[in-house]
């Protein structure tokens, strides 16, 4: 038995999540296993009735489970970032989940807006780190006379350079890059891990020649646990060349790892490499604790009810929980029926089809219970 937390979230949350559970509860009927669901009211739907975000009875809940199924967050009625940082971010730091997984695979079926790039041509993993760089919450913003504003930009540049400037500033806000050399190893460590289980390469993703302090640490420690890894080829990349590498060679990558601000922007270019948001699933891991599996995309509020969002994304992550739990070959299968529904062409309108929600669930879930 497996204790699953499901947490719906807001917007079409609700009915990608029952679609997920859907297919995840077939898996378990095939492959002889149970999943015990443990639903959670938390949202913006209780954060604008009650003004709770993250409470101590949810922390409390969910430390009782294996996993977290999480569907979507954001309302048009709450002024973004709220939501985002007392819930999902709060989620996150609680529970260590220092790894974001973001596989980027190109599915049969599925058109990609490269030319001639085929599914064997996108096929690689980015591991991001999820708990420190830019999302600390380190920062701040003054507003009000030149004078003090003046005196705030020459004390950050004075600390740094130690030269006076001139600024007719009013307004100044900083934000700052943390960087531990714990955070750093534990990550690339998983991410080589996961290159060795694969194709043995694995790339490092910074701007280090000009952060070179923040990220010059992160480009020190890979260096260091690559000597760990002698049979795994390694190489650097500049985030702004791998934005265009991703576009011109994505089966030049293997395994991607990444600080944690990085790693938020290319996963979402590799999204549209692999077909959509629609099809991009998300994990939030800590190897030995409680993880966290989710679509990437947004709640969609306009769609909120009309049972036509597109579920895949929220079934994928649902097979990156299944292996998470060590439920593999219920993972594949799932996998293989999110394929097979797209070469049937049974999916929801935004990839051409005319399917509901919860028929694309339902057609996934019987192709699992066949074998099919």
């Amino acid at each position: 038995m497996h204790r699953v937390a499901r947490i719906d979230g807001d917007g079409i949350g609700p009915e990608i999540i029952d679609a997920g559970v859907t297919v995840l509860d077939a898996a378990g009927e095939r492959f002889n296993f149970d999943i015990d669901w443990v639903n959670f009211d938390i949202g913006s739907e209780r954060y604008l009735r009650t003004g709770e975000l993250l409470t101590e009875e949810d922390i409390t809940g969910l430390e009782t489970c294996d996993s977290i199924y999480f569907g979507a967050l954001g309302d048009d009625r709450v002024k973004p970032g709220i939501i985002e940082k007392g819930i999902l971010l709060a989620l996150r730091f609680h529970f260590d989940q220092y790894i974001n997984l973001r596989p980027i695979k190109l599915l049969d079926g599925v058109t990609t807006p490269l030319a001639n790039k085929k599914p064997e041509d996108i096929d690689f993993l980015v591991v991001r780190e999820n708990t420190e760089d830019f999302y600390v919450g380190i920062g701040s913003r003054f507003t009000g006379s030149e004078k003090t504003s003046l005196e705030v930009i020459r004390n950050l540049y004075s600390i740094k350079f130690g030269i006076d400037v001139e600024s007719d500033a009013t307004e100044v806000a900083y934000q700052i890059g943390l960087i531990t050399r714990e955070g750093a190893e534990r990550v690339i460590n998983y991410a080589f891990d996961r290159a060795q289980e694969r194709d043995k390469s694995c790339t490092s993703v910074d701007k280090a020649n000009v952060l070179s302090d923040i990220y010059g640490l992160w480009r020190e420690v890979f260096t260091s646990v690559a000597g760990r890894y002698p049979d795994v080829k390694t190489d650097f990349t500049f985030v702004d060349a791998v934005t265009m590498w991703f576009v011109k060679n994505p089966e030049w990558f293997d395994v991607v790892v990444t600080p944690n601000m990085f790693g938020d922007i290319i996963t979402d270019l590799g999204a549209m490499i692999q077909g959509g948001l629609g099809l991009a699933p998300g994990g939030n891991i800590n190897p030995d604790g409680i993880s966290m599996f989710e679509p990437i995309h947004g709640s969609a509020p306009k769609y909120k009810g009309m049972n036509i969002a597109n579920p895949l994304a929220t079934i994928w992550a649902g097979a990156l929980l299944l292996e998470n739990i060590g439920e593999k070959e219920a993972a594949d299968a799932v996998l293989k029926g999110i394929e097979s529904s797209i070469l049937a062409g049974h999916v929801t309108k935004d990839m051409g089809g005319s399917q509901s929600t919860s028929s694309v669930g339902d057609w996934i879930a019987k192709q699992i219970r066949t074998g099919a």
